[in-house]
């Protein structure tokens, strides 16, 4: 299950958040390449919609994503998919929706052009 919220925050004291160690970092980021966005089919990670990843002391994962629109009206079913992809890897996720630096698509990964021309999108 999922915690959302719209503003940006971080753990302190005992809970302080911070980054994975590096091989539960490579395994959370391939999770992720399971979450797709619903508008445009391609995963969250190519898509450079996720900026961050930290853990807290109780392996509950904090997660700093954005949206190609801050209408997007599907952030539940990211959310969702969120949840089930990282099931068994951490105890529990937070999404913290960021909007700064906006998203652009700048930020898409090499795969994901490919991905998006594959589909017929000029990138």
């Amino acid at each position: 299950m999922s915690e959302t919220t719209n503003t940006e925050s971080t753990y302190t004291g005992e809970m302080a958040a911070a980054a994975p160690d590096p091989a539960l970092a490579a395994e959370i980021e391939e999770a992720m390449r399971d979450v797709i966005d619903p508008e445009l089919g391609i995963n969250v990670v190519d898509l450079g919609l996720v900026y961050g990843i930290s853990m807290d002391q109780s392996n509950q994962a904090s997660i700093d994503m954005t949206l190609t629109s801050a209408a997007c009206p599907l952030t539940d079913v990211i959310e969702d998919q969120v949840s089930v992809a990282l099931e068994g890897l951490v105890a529990g996720v937070r999404i913290n929706w960021v909007w700064l630096p906006p998203w652009g698509p700048d930020k898409i990964t090499e795969e994901g052009r490919e991905q998006l021309r594959a589909l017929g999108f000029n990138v």
